[in-house]
């Protein structure tokens, strides 16, 4: 038997594609300059901002997804201000199963992009402040071009972690058809619907879609072009 594809597993490989997307481009504006402090400023309170930071790498995403209903739902702390100012909810929309896969990938951006930098040496940077560079234009031509193998190793990681999001994602965006529905919670629909047909051509999806993003920065890697 042929499984015809239909109008609701190109919604969802589109919207988490989408999804993805936009909670990496967030975890590169947020998670580098995190962890470019992290690896060269020492303050009071960083191991607690390290750890909290961490915390949603190891939580259970539902724990995760909970704590976002607290923050982001109509009644929650950011949540009431948004819906009572601006008459804004984020919660059962993309928007919250964008917020989700952020949170939760964030950690892997951060921690692969501090090795990567924190294994730098000072040497170059302190010959760029010699040269009369600011500290801005150090990070942006010597400190991120040197860090750069596995800054884009923590983006690809940060982006496949966001693809395949599911526990916060149901919790905060709900499973809506055709609207919040990603391909994590097809595959959750369809074997609980016993669509077998349609549950393995969305794994094999989602498996050649994280296979490719991997396969991809490996053989750079192995090229040189990292």
């Amino acid at each position: 038997m042929t499984y015809l594809i239909d109008a609701s597993d190109l919604f969802a490989v589109a919207l988490s594609l989408k999804v993805a997307a936009v909670a990496t481009a967030f975890n590169i504006v947020i998670g580098i300059p995190i962890a470019y402090i992290f690896a060269k400023k020492n303050f009071f309170g960083k191991t607690l901002l390290e750890a909290l930071i961490t915390l949603p790498l190891v939580l259970p995403p539902t724990v995760v997804g909970f704590y976002l209903l607290v923050l982001v739902g109509r009644n929650g702390l950011i949540g009431s201000i948004l819906y009572n100012t601006f008459h804004v909810s984020i919660v059962f929309t993309w928007y919250a199963a964008a917020l989700a896969a952020q949170v939760v990938s964030m950690p892997l951006m951060v921690r692969a992009s501090k090795a990567a930098i924190a294994s730098i040496d000072s040497e170059y940077e302190n010959a760029s402040y010699t040269l009369g560079k600011s500290r801005l234009s150090t990070i942006f031509n010597v400190t991120l071009p040197l860090a750069k193998k596995g800054i884009i190793a923590g983006i690809v990681l940060a982006f496949c972690r966001a693809l395949g999001e599911f526990g916060a994602t149901i919790m905060v965006a709900g499973n809506i058809p055709g609207k919040t529905t990603t391909m994590p919670l097809a595959i959750y629909s369809a074997f609980y619907s016993s669509q077998n047909y349609k549950l393995h051509f969305e794994v094999a999806i989602l498996t050649v879609i994280s296979f490719a993003a991997t396969f991809i920065v490996n053989g750079m890697e192995k090229k040189g072009g990292l």
